[in-house]
């Protein structure tokens, strides 16, 4: 429980991401996980928080309209690469070994998404942890018409970046005291992003086992 701990105050810590690595760092880890089929593992919705909330202190050394407009550039940018990289491997994905930054589950994870949700997947996906990294991959896959593509991906990025940076940066002007609590509120946001994908994990077992009887 100590080194957990520890972990959280390490991705809670401005000097690990935001702070150390500084506004541009943060621009590169967006890009990555929205787009780069390794960068699943990379904190994307509490980092968004973060980077509003600490926004709000002035220890980020752009505005709130800088930071926003930037992030969202950078979701936007890493889809188009998720979808080309996609587009350009097709079925090759499907056929790939797994490996430590690639597994074939997320793939087929990310296809029963779009699947069941279309175009929107590509919206919804985005408050996902790696259902956002891979639904453009799929998107690029299946050949998705660009121009439906892009509208979804300026939708999907807008609504994303501002649901999470806006919320830490309002919260953080409205209750300054909330920095000194990173820990908990980070351990609540991947608590709560990962409740849909447990229970879509859940409802896929219990469909298996029904079909095997």
């Amino acid at each position: 429980m100590e080194s957990f701990w520890e972990y959280l105050q390490n991705l809670t810590d401005a000097q690990s991401i935001i702070s150390r690595g500084g506004f541009y760092l943060l621009l590169i880890v967006v890009f990555a996980e929205t787009g780069l089929f390794f960068g699943f593992f990379l904190p994307g919705d509490y980092l968004l928080f973060m980077a509003g909330l600490l926004c709000s202190a002035g220890k980020v050394d752009v505005s709130i309209s800088t930071l926003v407009l930037s992030l969202i550039g950078a979701g936007i940018l890493g889809n188009f690469t998720g979808y080309w990289f996609g587009y350009r491997t097709g079925p090759v994905l499907f056929n790939k070994n797994d490996s430590l930054f690639f597994k074939k589950r997320y793939v087929t994870l990310a296809s029963e998404f779009y699947n069941k949700y279309g175009g929107m997947a590509l919206i919804l996906g985005r408050f996902f942890p790696i259902v956002r990294t891979f639904a453009p991959i799929f998107a690029g896959v299946v050949k998705v018409d660009i121009k439906r593509f892009t509208l979804f991906n300026f939708i999907g990025s807008v609504t994303w970046v501002c649901t999470f940076t806006l919320s830490g940066f309002f919260l953080g002007k409205r209750f300054p005291q909330l920095k000194d609590y990173l820990q908990y509120i980070v351990l609540g946001l991947i608590i709560a992003t990962s409740i849909p994908l447990i229970v879509a994990y859940v409802r896929k077992k219990i469909l298996e086992a029904k079909e095997k009887k």
